[in-house]
């Protein structure tokens, strides 16, 4: 009878380690399945938010793991000068989230009347299922104003690219500069007098197809005096496979106050052609050697720098190697001549012309054509003894010249 207590405590024994290494290894597979979430301010409207009014507050949330998430909420809770239009909005409820998928929800928040200029937090908590853990994520928005008494107003005065026009691949700049175009100090409206300062609270240039804007918005905080003017300057992206033409970005500006917003259309111009070798003259060797001599033209809109031309072929050996030129103007001709020495035993060979320059900062290298070179052979030995018969002739011929003028005066 104690035998076969024993035995069974054995089988419960083997039972219970059996179910803690299954619980060991289902418990984190369970785990792992869990969906693993983001959560992003995105926007809010106004920027700045306003002293006294409401600020509308858009949050996405992401599902950036492997596994789904079942029932996630979000639930918004704003610090001092914030406060939520509702505290029955506080929770929003979005339900399951699959990998890769996102929600986007919308708050609305009133700003105290007493706020001073600066920032304020919120806390944004977000659970991947109904009593799971709640985990948070703080936010800073700024707050201030959209709205100053100041009349002054500003206008766009100048668009300048570097370089001037973009070629596909390109890096660059496209700056601007701003100018308040107010003339005196202050200016009387209905009977009230007011500053003619001007602001740029903010300014974003937006991308387009085929070019992307790397720089971030512009925040300011100064001010821009009657006549005065600022100047803002953003990076560019060029697609490689954008095609030749004139695109536009948008800038959109804040300024002293939203009636005071401009928004301008920005021209980009792409053009891809550039560097062309002409050959002016054959391409001849003779007796495995010749001058070649090439037109050099920029057929880009700008200014190309550090241009230089190089012929490349197996057979061939060329001097200079690469020749040199530097920078050159919109549809500047540069002549320039290398010299070529080959086998004189073939009867031609393949060329290829390649070109290196720089587009502003962008560096650049094309094989702008390919040519056959023509090599002929002159047998220099005919030529010798062609030579030596008209010094023979002219050593025989003289005497009897010299005869013929001794007997004539002889007579």
């Amino acid at each position: 009878m104690v035998e076969k207590n024993d035995y069974g405590r054995k089988i419960l024994g083997s039972l219970f380690c059996i179910g803690l290494l299954f619980s060991a290894f289902v418990a984190p597979a369970s785990a792992a399945s869990a969906g693993n979430l983001k959560v992003d301010v995105i926007d809010y409207d106004p920027y700045p938010a306003e002293i006294g009014e409401y600020v509308d507050v858009t949050v996405k949330i992401e599902n950036v793991g492997y596994g789904r998430a079942d029932a996630v909420s979000i639930r918004m809770d704003p610090e001092y000068p914030f406060s939520l239009d509702s505290e029955k909005n506080a929770i929003k409820e979005i339900g399951i989230l699959s990998p890769d998928d996102a929600a986007v929800k919308e708050y609305r928040l009133f700003v105290d009347e007493n706020a001073r200029f600066g920032t304020g937090s919120i806390d944004i908590y977000y659970q991947t299922d109904s009593g799971d853990t709640w985990f948070k994520k703080t936010f800073d928005l700024k707050v201030g104003s959209a709205s100053f008494d100041s009349k002054g107003t500003i206008q766009l005065e100048s668009t300048i690219s570097d370089p001037e026009v973009f070629m596909p691949g390109d890096k660059g700049t496209v700056s601007f500069t701003l100018t308040n175009t107010a003339t005196a100090s202050s200016v009387t409206i209905d009977g009230e007098d007011y500053d003619t300062n001007a602001r740029v609270q903010s300014a974003m240039l937006t991308s387009s197809e085929g070019i992307e804007v790397t720089s971030s918005a512009f925040e300011g905080s100064g001010v821009i005096g009657p006549g005065d003017s600022i100047s803002l300057s953003y990076n560019v992206d060029i697609s490689d496979d954008i095609e030749d033409g004139t695109y536009y970005l948008e800038l959109s500006m804040v300024g002293n106050s939203h009636a005071y917003n401009s928004n301008w259309r920005i021209p980009v111009k792409v053009d891809s052609s550039a560097i062309k070798v002409i050959p002016s003259k054959p391409l001849i060797l003779t007796n495995g050697e010749g001058t070649f001599e090439f037109d050099v033209a920029n057929m880009h809109p700008n200014t190309l720098s550090s241009v230089s031309v190089r012929l490349v072929s197996d057979e061939l050996d060329f001097s200079p190697e690469e020749y040199y030129i530097g920078s050159m103007d919109p549809d500047e001709l540069f002549t320039i001549e290398i010299k070529a020495k080959g086998d004189a035993e073939a009867t031609s060979y393949p060329v290829s012309i390649e070109a290196e320059y720089r587009n502003g900062i962008n560096e650049h290298m094309t094989e702008v054509g390919s040519r056959n070179v023509e090599l002929i052979t002159e047998n220099e030995g005919n030529n010798g003894t062609v030579a030596a018969v008209l010094v023979i002739a002219i050593v025989i011929g003289l005497p009897a010249v010299v005869l013929y003028r001794r007997r004539k005066q002889n007579k």
